[in-house]
């Protein structure tokens, strides 16, 4: 079992089942879990928060794109440094090198991985 203990995740998924799912997982884990179901939502909540440990971000999403939201923390000089993994089904050559160029320490495939697995990778992406 993982320790998030102290960190501040931000879980980006309009897929409210998938959202609740993760949710319960990176809690179970003693994350601090904030939750957005859209691109807007995601950037206004970066905006408003100090600082988060990580950013679990979907690609497909309502009012603005993954990418558009990862391009957004990008540009921001006091959230740039933010760690993102982006966690959608998209998981073609191309999506995966334009997450990797914009920045994401990771792209996982959501249909392949087990919840479980996606909560080792995101303890694996913390500890470094």
């Amino acid at each position: 079992m993982a320790d998030f203990s102290g960190k501040r995740i931000l879980l980006v998924e309009d897929d409210i089942l998938l959202s609740k799912l993760m949710s319960k997982k990176l809690i179970e884990n003693k994350a601090d879990v904030t939750l957005a179901i859209d691109g807007q939502e995601a950037v206004d909540k970066i905006k408003e928060n100090p600082k988060f440990d990580l950013v679990l971000l979907d690609i497909m999403l309502p009012k603005m794109d993954g990418f558009q939201v990862l391009e957004n923390i990008r540009a921001d000089k006091d959230k740039k440094d933010t760690a993102v993994v982006i966690l959608s089904n998209l998981g073609q050559k191309n999506d995966v090198e334009k997450g990797v160029s914009l920045g994401a320490k990771k792209f996982l495939v959501k249909a392949i991985l087990s919840p479980d697995e996606i909560i080792e990778e995101v303890d694996a992406i913390i500890k470094k």
